[in-house]
Order: structure tokens, then C-alpha cells, then sequence
């Protein structure tokens, strides 16, 4: 090149294309954050959903985010290309709703599930390519109260991600392009070395949370107040099997974060219970007592409630 030539200007990376599977209280919350800050976001949902999306877009009510509509693109399959797929619909519909990602169209994306316990990664791992499985736990309280409406209430938002074991550079790349679109929509997102660490970071808080709003019908202001030596004894349980499932963890550092949580929060399985919507028990408290039954670790108190709750959340805490 001569010297009296300039040189051709850079051109700035494009911002990741994210698909979106469920676009309900989480998802349809990452989704409008992300298109607001400009990337392209595909949702996928059944058809009425997806036509709504499309022609309405997404609104938010939120005191942190504010209320705001960002227009989305929505189908029922992914059929284009996406840096990442985050899926956030509820275990008990993960089979069916993986229909609607065919492991052609996601290419070389990765897939980002956002699931509550933490079996669903090997699931995954099954079907698609494993490198590009990334195993992750969202911390947020956000419900969908109509098509496209997302009501966020809680005061925080954070994911953290966990760079899958031996995946290639241009994997760990595309992860933490991801990782900064969601921080710069609001999200904070930070990435681990450690997917035990990930996953049981969020389950030795969500399980004792899920059982026991359900099971006594009361947000964790109530628990921590009206239960607590049933709290502390779960609790101690679930330190229990997280330790050996190579995540340390401590029952006392887990009781001071509950106590620091918001009265009024209520778990995703008690909101469902309350709606008449199949429960994640399973997933999450099944999910605890198989961990525990493999380690050989004793958790009475998971056990009783996982029964109780198994009898039908409308028998729970006596209503």
C-alpha cells in the first residue's frame, strides 16, 4: 500500500443476535433489555404469542429499568442465524419447546439456558453440541401479567455464566460478547470457570426458597419469621449436598442472605402454584433429593417437604 494512502477505517463489530425460547416474565425481560439497547432479538413462542410479539413488541414495567416497549422480531423456529440462544421457559416445558430450536438453524450459537435446577445442562449436552452449552442462573423476580407485558419487581438482575470445560476460544469469545451486551442492557453478567459453582450458587438458594413459600403459601418474609428452624434445617441440607457436589457451601452464609432479602419475594413455584400451573418440583427439589442420594447425605427435611408438596400445592401449609 503507498504510504500516501490512508488506511481503511475499522469496522466496528456487530452486536450479538440473540434468539430468545420463552419470552415470558425472564426471557421477555432480556429480550426488551437487549433490543432497547439495540441488538436484534428473535423470540420464539407458540404462535398466538409469536404474532402479538411481532406486531406489539415487548413492554416493561419496571422501577429499576423504567416502563418502556421495545419491538421484537418473534417467531415459533429458529430459522436464521444467532450468536445465542437463551432459553427461559420452564423445565416442565423444555422437551416440547426444544422443537422450536433445531440444532441446524442454531449453527455455531450458543445455547444459554436460564433454567431453574440443575440437571437440564446434561440434558442439553444430548442434543446439541456440547461446547457450545453454556450453563447459567439468572437471580431476578419478573412476571408476565399479559401477552408481551413483563412486569420486573425485584431490585436486582444479575446472570452468572460458566465458560464450558475445554471449549475452544472462539466459544469463550462469543460468551463474553454476550456477557457484555447483557451488563451494557442492564443485566450484570459474569462469567465462572466453575459450572458446579454456577449451578449451585442459585440452587442452594432457589430450592429452600421454592419449597418452602409453596409449601406454606407465604413470600420469604413470612419464612424467615414464622418458619425458621424448618428454614435453617433446610438450609443446612442443601450447604450439605452443595459441598459435595464440589460447590462449598455454608447453611450460616445462606441465612444471612435470606435475611437480607425482600419480605414480600415470592419463589417462581409458589407464583405457579398460586396460578394453577404445573410446578418445577421435580426439577428443583427432586433435582436436590437425587444429588443428596448420590453423596449419601441425609436431608430429611427436603424430603418431607418434596412429599407434601407432590400431594398437590392446593393441600400446602393448610390452605
Amino acid at each position: 500500500m503507498d504510504a500516501s494512502t490512508p488506511p481503511a477505517p475499522s469496522v466496528p463489530p456487530s452486536p450479538p443476535a440473540v434468539a430468545v425460547l420463552g419470552p415470558g416474565g425472564v426471557g421477555g425481560l432480556l429480550a426488551a433489555l437487549l433490543a432497547r439497547s439495540g441488538h436484534r432479538v428473535v423470540c420464539l413462542a407458540g404462535p398466538g404469542t409469536a404474532d402479538h410479539l411481532a406486531r406489539h413488541g415487548l413492554t416493561v414495567r419496571s422501577a429499576r429499568y423504567g416502563d418502556f416497549t421495545a419491538p421484537v422480531a418473534a417467531g415459533t423456529e429458529l430459522t436464521e442465524p444467532v450468536d445465542a440462544c437463551l432459553i427461559a421457559v420452564k423445565h416442565t416445558a423444555l422437551p416440547a419447546a426444544l422443537d422450536r430450536i433445531p440444532a441446524a438453524a442454531l449453527g455455531e450459537g450458543l445455547l444459554v439456558p436460564l433454567l431453574n435446577g440443575i440437571e437440564h445442562p446434561a440434558l442439553l449436552r444430548g442434543r446439541y453440541a456440547p461446547e457450545r452449552v453454556v450453563a447459567a442462573a439468572i437471580r431476578v423476580e419478573s412476571t408476565r401479567t399479559a401477552p408481551g407485558v413483563i412486569e420486573h419487581t425485584s431490585p436486582f438482575a444479575g446472570i452468572e455464566a460458566a465458560v464450558p470445560a475445554g471449549a475452544p476460544a472462539a466459544v469463550r469469545s462469543r460468551l463474553e460478547d454476550l456477557a457484555a451486551a447483557l451488563t451494557a442492557a442492564g443485566v450484570r453478567t459474569a462469567l465462572r470457570d466453575d459450572e458446579p459453582g454456577v449451578l449451585w450458587s442459585k440452587m442452594a438458594f432457589l430450592a429452600p426458597l421454592a419449597l418452602l413459600t409453596t409449601r406454606h403459601g407465604e413470600p420469604a418474609g413470612g419464612i424467615r419469621t414464622g418458619h425458621r428452624e424448618e428454614l435453617r434445617a433446610l438450609l443446612a441440607e442443601t450447604a450439605a449436598v452443595s459441598t459435595a457436589c464440589g460447590a462449598p457451601a455454608a447453611a450460616g452464609d445462606l441465612l444471612a442472605f435470606w435475611d437480607g432479602l425482600p419480605a414480600g419475594l415470592k419463589s417462581s413455584m409458589q407464583r405457579d402454584a398460586e396460578a394453577g400451573r404445573p410446578l418445577e418440583l421435580d426439577a428443583i427439589g427432586g433435582a436436590l433429593l437425587r444429588a443428596a442420594a448420590r453423596h449419601g447425605i441425609a436431608v430429611p427435611t427436603a424430603e418431607a417437604l418434596v412429599t407434601a408438596l407432590a400431594d398437590g400445592p392446593g393441600r400446602a401449609g393448610g390452605r
